[in-house]
């Protein structure tokens, strides 16, 4: 891998925009065709999202926003070439609050070979999933499918990532009760996008750290308002922190991905 400072920069359009929406955030990924031919990446980032509730707080994006920060950070970081996420996800279990639109399994599992495949064809044989949103199992197993086939895909953040930035960040609830629009996602939101962020969660706490039967019975037999965590101690300072440690770690994805 080359440095990152070989590759095409914010300054000549290289990057992901960082003009166009209230808060300096852009959705999209604004290179062109010629920023891609002089950065040449070897691996390509999809950010995966989803359209569900986050509480009263949050918008129904947040898990795509914050998939999108992430890879946004990465790509400033590392010379990658970064996908315009995939919005709509497996929110199966968000079903019960107004809002949430979920796809199936299947497509998602679809929609992620038939990326991979565009890419290989054009050149670029390593991709990254960016999830933003627990709920994609299905990613995992694409992920073991490709590197069965001798392909090269990864999937980041992972379980132990998020603990680590947790530390790093010095979140004060446990990843486990921190599940949905607590601590963690709303600090994100703080730091990167905090137009984003409406009044409530500074009183919004709720836990449910025996969630059993979620699958079966969905969010709402453990949330009256779609939130499990304690987003009153989010702040800006911890969601940066939790970006910083994430795109440190993604050096050690790139490397295992060159072997």
């Amino acid at each position: 891998m080359t440095h990152p400072d070989s590759a095409p920069t914010a300054a000549d359009g290289g990057t992901p925009g960082t003009a166009g929406l209230p808060g300096g955030a852009f959705p999209l990924p604004t290179a062109t065709t010629e920023d891609e031919r002089r950065r040449g990446a070897t691996v390509a980032l999809l950010p995966v999202g989803s359209f569900e509730q986050h509480g009263p707080y949050l918008p129904l994006a947040t898990d795509t926003v914050v998939a999108c920060t992430i890879a946004q950070a990465i790509a400033h970081a590392y010379p990658v070439l970064l996908l315009p996420p995939v919005t709509i996800s497996c929110s199966h279990e968000h079903a019960a609050w107004p809002g949430t639109v979920s796809i199936s399994a299947a497509t998602l599992y679809a929609v992620v070979r038939d990326v991979a495949e565009s890419l290989r064809r054009s050149g670029v044989d390593r991709l990254v999933l960016v999830n933003g949103h627990g709920g994609n199992y299905v990613l995992g197993n694409v992920v073991q499918e490709a590197s069965a086939e001798g392909r090269r895909m990864a999937l980041f953040p992972q379980a132990a990532d998020w603990e680590a930035a947790f530390a790093a960040a010095g979140l004060e609830t446990s990843a486990w009760d921190d599940m949905h629009a607590g601590e963690l996602e709303t600090s994100i939101l703080l730091h990167a996008h905090p137009h984003l962020v409406r009044p409530g969660y500074e009183t919004g706490d709720h836990l449910a750290g025996d969630r059993r039967h979620l699958l079966t019975l969905g969010m709402a037999a453990y949330t009256g308002s779609g939130v499990i965590g304690r987003p009153s101690r989010a702040s800006a300072r911890k969601g940066q922190d939790v970006i910083d440690h994430l795109v440190a770690a993604f050096a050690e994805v790139l490397a295992v991905l060159g072997r």
